[in-house]
């Protein structure tokens, strides 16, 4: 499907183009369906204003009315952001409610079924942005026509429970669907900020449901093996990627009892020597510093090899085990005293554990 999405006030991030959240084009169609029910029209395309000022123009992908009700479906553009949901119709339904302004989940969109989100158990996974923004809409739109503003949203993705399937939202206690997000309606390509949020999320989740244990991996290798390892529920594993820092910030804050860090013998060695942002473009591993401990424990010199792997597989396991000690050591200094017990699982690319702190 073609994204045609009319952009008044985009501006490029770089060379990278930003796009719209879904929760902006949930707000976009109700706006647009509203016109329809009470102005008897849908109109070419429709403009909302976000939160910090942007109006973002939408062209209606899909329209609809019926006795009662009327429909339309944005499809959503997420810029130069590898989002799952880019190119996802969002759809709003709007109808009379019973009173105040009442939102539904509709095919495609989850429930919340466990505590810890910002929207209460029970609810349509609209977050609370976009339910304001929605309900900002309705009452401009009550005020346009001169009507009331008891109106029913229910919001729908096709495909979207399928789609829900790459997202945390399982893990999150999100059934049934994909959640309606966005803070400011805008998506920024390759947010670090919506990573690391998202992992803040696990984390509430898991504090709530009195998850006694969390684990943050590098990968779905080293997902893998910790899972098993520990016997963890989905809910427990956090998707930390290379975002090590906002993980153990937030930790810090809102500890549990146990975490576990798993990671590529790469990765847990730029943690173990300090780093907390452990992608390979920002940072790199010291391999004087590597050498310097290979060489303290009596191992191979190791200052030519080519990676960390490389080292590990000339010095011998011996050499992973300190660099998962090192790696506990280093976390334990980034949460202090808030966290009572710290794992380190370290793996190579097949999934075999090379070292793992005692």
């Amino acid at each position: 499907m073609a994204l045609i999405v009319a952009l008044m006030s985009r501006k490029p991030t770089g060379d990278l183009r930003r796009g719209w959240t879904t929760g902006a084009c949930a707000t976009a169609a109700t706006k647009a369906a509203l016109d329809a029910l009470w102005g008897g029209a849908f109109p070419r395309e429709i403009g909302i204003t976000l939160p910090k000022g942007e109006t973002p123009v939408f062209p209606l992908a899909h329209q609809e009315v019926g006795d009662g009700w009327a429909e339309v479906g944005i499809t959503k553009d997420a810029g130069d952001d590898p989002d799952v949901t880019h190119g996802a119709l969002i759809i709003a339904r709007v109808t009379a409610s019973d009173g105040g302004i009442v939102f539904k989940a509709g095919d495609g969109v989850g429930t919340v079924t466990m505590a810890g989100l910002p929207i209460e158990v029970g609810e349509p996974a609209i977050n609370p942005v976009p339910r304001a923004m929605i309900s900002g809409v309705i009452e401009e739109q009550a005020n346009r026509y001169g009507k009331s503003p008891d109106i029913c949203v229910t919001v729908a993705v096709p495909h979207g429970a399928e789609i829900a399937l790459k997202t945390w939202n399982p893990r999150l206690g999100i059934k049934g669907g994909l959640s309606i997000l966005g803070t400011t309606g805008i998506v920024r390509p390759f947010s670090c900020a919506a990573w690391i949020a998202s992992i803040h999320r696990g984390i509430d989740v898991a504090v709530a449901g009195g998850q006694a244990h969390v684990a943050g991996c590098t990968g779905s290798t080293s997902e893998k093996v910790v899972q098993e390892l520990f016997n963890l529920p989905d809910h427990a594993m956090l998707d930390m990627g290379d975002f090590a820092g906002g993980m153990l910030k937030y930790l810090a804050k809102h500890p549990v009892p146990r975490v576990t860090i798993g990671g590529g013998i790469g990765k847990i060695t730029k943690l173990a020597q300090g780093a907390v942002d452990l992608h390979s473009s920002r940072t790199q591993v010291d391999f004087d510093a590597l050498n310097t401990l290979s060489l303290s424990l009596g191992l191979a010199d190791v200052r030519d090899a080519n990676t960390a792997l490389e080292a590990v597989t000339r010095a011998g396991n011996g050499l992973a085990q300190a660099i998962a000690d090192q790696a506990r050591i280093r976390v334990k200094e980034k949460v202090k005293k808030t966290i009572q017990h710290v794992d380190i699982v370290v793996i190579d690319r097949s999934g075999n554990i090379l070292g793992k702190t005692k």
